[in-house]
């Protein structure tokens, strides 16, 4: 059931365009809401009122000259802290920056800016993009708008508990292993992960720059495409970006699954650790039966297996090791007193990195030292060679795979902190789309008895992000889910 609080992007831009409100009337409103929630969830690092007023104020002269384009005008947008965005703090939710300043706007930012979009603030991550709850935040700890005890899934937990407290209805995120999906099934939101290169990281701070895409949350389909659209292209800045067509966001929706196979992987679904959640994402497969899907089993393909979490694992803390390599205090970062170089470079990332990130460094610069190069590094890239083969094997036979996006619901602050294995096992189901570059969409599905969201995942091959969210888009009809927000969000109406 959608909540009375719910208003999509689309329904902004269309109040605005028309001038039955105006872009610092929104503004206004999202900020009251920050006001009374953000106590509750602490889920922005960083507001600048005065240039969101100054952003929504433009937004306004500029319909008022007649101009009215823009898929996302006058729309409050909140960032990942992780995300440029100039004259604004971009901490990555670490103490090593704090206090730097983006000299320039990324890549997401000027094509959403050019859509009308008004950045509200910066959002809570856990530090570099590294983690799965929200909790190795320098800085604070987000809590999950469905229940406050709990974590809102990571790294990107800030910017989906915004979305479904129903602070702002769209906000950027990055995935590198799950980062938008996983918190996005633990808030009951939509967040989507485009195919690698679809999106720019120009602008982005990076934590394993094969592995990094940016992607939206919002709390229906339409809104998610909106902001895809908006963003996606071929940008000269990002050797890694696709230069391909675009689909519009128009493009992105389909009235059934008539003639579409759903691939079906027992990993995806029958082993699904938790009995609740596997239920849930049972019942999300009928859904798609229903709606004119041909159900396809593909268990006899390897798609996760016990290589996946080691796979990504040694790629992604080993390009860390090297991106994080420039935050030493002389290049990036805020310098600790020492007395000689070498001190200076001990003491300001010893004392100003977190004990994961300093994991992670530590991991993934044992994987690239000589001698163990080849062995773990290099052996982890041909192993994602397999993953990249068994999706394309897969898709032969199905057009879409689906299945649950987080083995477990969203899980009370603290219980798995002093337990990286087991917070690493978090990712199990998302990481391996990750590793081959998958266009891949996490949508809410229902609730356990604890009323706790549970997410449904939809992977497509490479490049059809269209296909991914036209899928997603049939399935949200179904699920009765779009607009569906936190209970908190009600106390903002």
């Amino acid at each position: 059931m959608s909540s009375p609080a719910f208003r999509s992007a689309a329904d902004i831009r269309h109040a605005v365009a028309t001038g039955a409100t105006s872009a610092t009337a929104i503004l206004e409103e999202t900020l009251a809401r920050v006001d009374r929630l953000e106590p509750k969830l602490a889920a922005f690092l960083s507001l600048d009122r005065a240039a969101a007023r100054r952003q929504a104020h433009a937004v306004d002269a500029r319909v008022a000259a007649g101009d009215r384009s823009g898929a996302l005008l006058g729309v409050p947008v909140a960032l990942k802290d992780n995300l440029c965005l100039t004259g604004q703090p971009v901490t990555c939710g670490s103490k090593i920056l704090e206090g730097y300043v983006a000299p320039y706007d990324a890549h997401v930012v000027e094509r959403l800016a050019q859509a009308g979009a008004v950045f509200v603030g910066k959002t809570n991550l856990d530090e570099f993009a590294m983690g799965s709850s929200c909790e190795n935040s320098a800085y604070q700890k987000t809590r999950n708008p469905w229940n406050l005890d709990c974590v809102p899934g990571g790294s990107s937990g800030g910017s989906a508990a915004v979305v479904a407290a129903g602070i702002v209805p769209l906000s950027l995120g990055s995935d590198t292993g799950g980062s938008i999906r996983q918190p996005a099934a633990l808030c009951g939101v939509v967040g989507f992960k485009p195919t690698y290169g679809r999106v720019s990281r120009y602008g982005l701070v990076a934590f394993a720059s094969s592995l990094d895409q940016i992607g939206p949350f919002s709390a229906c389909v339409d809104d998610a495409a909106a902001a895809f659209a908006a963003m996606a292209g071929h940008d000269p800045r990002d050797s890694t970006t696709v230069d391909a067509p675009v689909p519009a966001a128009e493009d992105c929706r389909r009235s059934d699954l008539s003639g579409i196979r759903v691939g079906v992987h027992r990993e995806y679904v029958d082993e699904i650790p938790d009995a609740q959640v596997r239920a849930l994402v049972q019942r999300g497969l009928d859904w798609m039966k229903d709606a004119g899907a041909t159900l396809v089993r593909i268990d006899d393909i390897d798609l996760l297996g016990r290589y996946a979490l080691p796979t990504y694992y040694l790629v992604a803390t080993s390009e860390a090791s090297s991106n994080l390599a420039r935050f030493d205090g002389m290049r990036y970062g805020k310098r600790a007193a020492a007395e000689g170089l070498a001190e200076a470079y001990s003491k300001t990332r010893g004392d100003r990195f977190g004990a994961e990130v300093s994991r992670r460094i530590l991991l993934g610069t044992f994987a690239l030292s000589s001698g163990y190069y080849d062995a773990y590094y290099m052996k982890a890239l041909q192993v994602r060679r397999l993953y990249r083969q068994a999706f394309a094997k897969a898709f032969e036979r199905c057009d879409v795979i689906a299945g649950g996006t987080s083995p477990i619901p969203a899980f009370p602050i603290g219980q798995k902190a002093a337990d990286p294995l087991t917070m690493y096992a978090c990712d199990v189901l998302t990481i391996p789309a990750s590793l081959a570059g998958l266009p891949t969409i996490s949508l809410p599905c229902g609730f356990t008895e604890s009323r706790l969201p549970v997410g449904f995942q939809i992977l497509g091959p490479p490049l059809e992000d269209a296909r991914v969210l036209g899928v997603a888009h049939v399935f949200e009809t179904k699920s009765g889910a779009r607009g569906q927000l936190a209970p908190l969000a009600e106390v903002s109406a």
